[in-house]
């Protein structure tokens, strides 16, 4: 019936996103097993290797996740070594999250990850500027 047809999972615009994503964080699980990290870690770590010292806040804002995923996330980056979390002495309700050396070190180890799964997704560049632009537009935030 026509009346149902918004019910149809191909007239979903969110299943293709969702199945999309699904699919690309799956391509980056062979580069990152071998650092032993999850993507989310890894996209903390993309996080923190551009603005090391940034707040719990601002971090679970630029991921889009609440402070519930993120924090034990955290915990386990610092109970491996990679971060370490403080205080802020001006307001102690402000935790920072810091890299310690190890944190910085896996940078090195890392650098390849963005080209390897590029060369997994098979877009022209101008199709993968404009299919950037479109999911930031969707996140409603202007193009970084």
């Amino acid at each position: 019936m026509a009346e149902f047809d918004n019910l149809k999972l191909d007239n979903q615009l969110c299943f293709p996103l969702y199945a999309t994503a699904r699919s690309v964080v799956n391509l980056y699980t062979p580069f990152l097993k071998p650092l032993g990290l999850t993507y989310t870690q890894y996209l903390v770590f993309l996080v923190l290797w551009e603005q090391d010292g940034i707040s719990v806040g601002e971090l679970c804002s630029k991921l889009y996740l609440d402070s519930g995923t993120i924090t034990p996330l955290l915990k386990k980056m610092e109970e491996k070594g990679y971060i370490e979390r403080r205080r802020s002495h001006e307001d102690e309700r402000v935790v920072s999250v810091f890299l310690t050396e190890k944190g910085h070190d896996l940078k090195n180890e890392a650098k390849n990850i963005p080209t390897n799964v590029g060369q997994c997704i098979h877009l022209e560049p101008d199709e993968a500027v404009c299919l950037y632009s479109l999911l930031y537009k969707i996140l409603g935030q202007k193009n970084q």
